[in-house]
């Protein structure tokens, strides 16, 4: 009968018959991020749990496709696997994607509690949404130019949305912004249109909270227009506070599409609270009459970039002296306990010159015993002073006094 193999082993096993990630998703090497990301939006959707529900190969699959995804949709990781390969990833730290909409009760509970906690959860569009749009079944309602919508979509649902843009617009750029009042988290989406009438997802902005709202926005301005994910490094992140200022810029990536064409175009707004529905205000707006405005985002973003490299270099120098430092309070705890154990033992050969016998302390009690007797003592001799001082008062008071001695005077004979 064959041993059990141990955990380390299975590890080494696993490793062994790890795919290539470009070849998991089906993407040669020199892909686009936008092009890996839509390969993996497909093979997701096709391999998700929901739609193969009994089948364990399409589980192994969309892990096998997610942690590819992983490796790959990250700048620096897939850097580190095209320079030294699985070796170089950390597969520890890979942060998985939930589908709410797949987890039960219990689980969705434990994800919310945990999101509470400041861990931070990334979580996916539904499958079931996905597929409900690239089958072309979804309802789309109008959105005019400038013409906000304030409306709620219940937990892991989606409202879809048409703007027509003409020439004109395109030029002076387009902005679909979205904004919560009361907090909720939602995505906003972008879907390409294919020929079969179906809607693929393109991009999707996570919202995230600016002074008392949260709000997400796409910006097609003619021009690269940046994004921050605030969900990049955010493990890393969360174990040290260090790592999460250097990194905090590390998700400052170009969009995917800077403009788009004349025609019609499709956003949805996805709810993405763990309980309850999302309310929202969503805005499709022409840039023509915010030219200073697009003037001050490219010179910010442009701030922003420069700023990133400086962090980069004063991470390096920020390090190199936080280990000096490091190292200069270790030597000054243990230059300190030197210092005192040998005052220490100079006392010790101080008080070795003598030839007179140790001296003996009196113990605790005794001094509390002679303190006690001396106290009574005391007390009994400032009662006698008391008693003596009374009886001299009264002493005092019964002799006759000059002005009370009672003269004889014989009145028979004249003065």
């Amino acid at each position: 009968m064959p041993g059990r193999r141990s955990k380390s082993e299975k590890q080494d096993a696993a490793k062994q018959i790890r795919r290539d990630p470009y070849e998991v998703l089906g993407v040669s090497r020199n892909s686009t991020d936008q092009e890996i990301k839509s390969a993996y939006r497909k093979m997701a959707l096709k391999y998700h749990p929901d739609k193969n529900a009994n089948d364990p190969q399409a589980a192994d699959m969309f892990k096998e496709v997610t942690f590819s995804y992983n490796i790959l949709a990250d700048p620096d990781k897939r850097h580190q696997y095209d320079t030294a390969g699985f070796e170089a990833v950390e597969a520890e730290s890979q942060e998985l994607e939930l589908d709410l909409s797949s987890l039960g009760a219990v689980n969705t509970m434990f994800a919310a509690l945990f999101s509470k906690l400041g861990v931070p959860i990334k979580t996916t569009v539904s499958a079931t949404v996905l597929e409900e749009a690239l089958n072309g079944v979804v309802t789309i309602r109008p959105l005019s130019l400038g013409q906000p919508l304030y409306r709620k979509v219940e937990k892991q649902c989606a409202h879809f949305y048409s703007v027509s843009l003409t020439e004109e617009d395109v030029r002076s750029g387009f902005v679909c912004r979205v904004k919560s009042s009361d907090k909720s988290k939602f995505k906003l989406l972008y879907f390409d249109q294919e020929e079969n009438g179906g809607l693929s997802l393109a991009l999707q902005e996570d919202s995230g909270k600016a002074g008392k709202v949260t709000s997400a926005g796409m910006y097609f301005l003619g021009f690269p227009v940046y994004r921050l994910d605030q969900g990049a490094n955010s493990m890393a992140s969360a174990k040290d506070p260090d790592t999460a200022f250097f990194k905090k810029l590390d998700g400052f990536q170009p969009c995917e599409i800077t403009e788009l064409k004349a025609g019609t175009h499709v956003f949805a707004v996805y709810g993405d609270n763990f309980f309850k529905s999302a309310s929202y205000t969503i805005e499709a707006l022409c840039a023509a009459p915010f030219t200073e405005e697009k003037e001050k985002l490219r010179a910010v973003e442009a701030q922003i970039l420069s700023k990133r490299v400086e962090l980069s270099k004063f991470e390096s120098e920020y390090r190199e002296v936080l280990q000096q430092f490091t190292e200069m309070t270790s030597r000054y705890a243990q230059e300190m306990q030197a210092i005192d154990e040998l005052l220490r033992k100079r006392n010790e050969i101080h008080a070795s010159y003598t030839v007179a016998p140790p001296m003996r302390r009196s113990s605790g009690k005794s001094k509390n015993r002679s303190a006690s007797k001396d106290a009574k003592e005391g007390g009994q001799v400032k009662e006698k002073n008391q008693v003596k001082d009374k009886k001299s008062v009264r002493e005092r008071t019964k002799k006759k006094k000059w002005f009370n001695i009672h003269l004889k005077v014989d009145k028979r004979k004249p003065c």
